[in-house]
């Protein structure tokens, strides 16, 4: 048997016993997050938040005037560049 395949078996191995280990350390990110909380634990978040709480304060656009802009400025530049096309020796 080669190194090569000898080196792929070993790592295949090292993967399925690493795969296979019943405790698994946490991440950095688990472990910063898991003492954050243990003295400060996170309150209770929505998944979504009611609709009478928005964050920008002001109203939505309607779907169809922001689909109204989207087109005028496809044609604005459509019109543009047909002009300058039109002016080009």
């Amino acid at each position: 048997m080669s190194e090569q395949e000898q080196d792929g078996q070993e790592r295949e191995f090292d993967l399925r016993w690493a795969d296979d280990a019943e405790h698994k350390e946490p991440s950095a990110r688990a472990r910063m997050l898991a003492a954050r909380w243990k003295h400060n634990p996170p309150g209770p978040v929505p998944f979504r938040p009611d609709p009478d709480h928005r964050s920008s304060g002001r109203r939505s656009r309607s779907s169809w005037i922001s689909t109204a802009v989207v087109f005028g400025c496809v044609a604005a530049v459509i019109v543009l560049l047909g002009y300058i096309n039109f002016r080009a020796p």
